[in-house]
């Protein structure tokens, strides 16, 4: 019974992810809503770490509520799923720091995709936030794993 439990968790994991992935796809490079649309772009892209946060957090009220919670929440939550399922999916990935480096590397994935398609900006700040969200989706997972194995002790009493 518990097998298969586990077997179609990891089989609700892939499929959730993969929705995941396909979602995510959309939103960064394809939405017209978040501005993600081909005609007349140019190459824009911030090497400075910090400079869009600071420009986002003092210009808060001239950009408005909307764009600066998309930009700073919006990033980290985005990734918050991609952090969380990779432990679920892959074992090997149930470390902190493989979990921080793959969100990394799939943020500079991104990040890239939109400097060279145009769509979008290559943004350091973006690929931090983004870091951070799979960080806090990795925590999750092992807080929820925690939660799991204690009901799992309390079941076999």
């Amino acid at each position: 019974m518990k097998k298969d439990y586990r077997k179609a968790l990891r089989v609700c994991s892939k499929i959730l992810f993969g929705i995941y992935i396909i979602c995510l796809a959309y939103f960064l490079f394809f939405a017209e809503s978040t501005g993600r649309t081909f005609e007349g772009r140019s190459y824009h892209y911030n090497l400075e770490l910090f400079k869009e946060i600071r420009r986002f957090i003092v210009y808060r009220h001239t950009l408005g509520t909307r764009a600066v919670v998309l930009n700073l929440f919006g990033n980290i939550v985005a990734f918050i799923p991609f952090g969380f399922f990779l432990p679920v999916l892959y074992p090997k990935c149930r470390s902190v720091l493989f979990t921080v480096f793959f969100s990394f590397e799939c943020s500079l994935m991104v990040e890239t995709i939109q400097l060279v398609s145009k769509v979008g900006s290559f943004d350091v700040d973006d690929m931090l936030l983004n870091t951070v969200g799979g960080f806090l989706g990795c925590l999750a997972f092992f807080w929820m794993n925690r939660i799991r194995r204690s009901y799992e002790a309390k079941e076999k009493e």
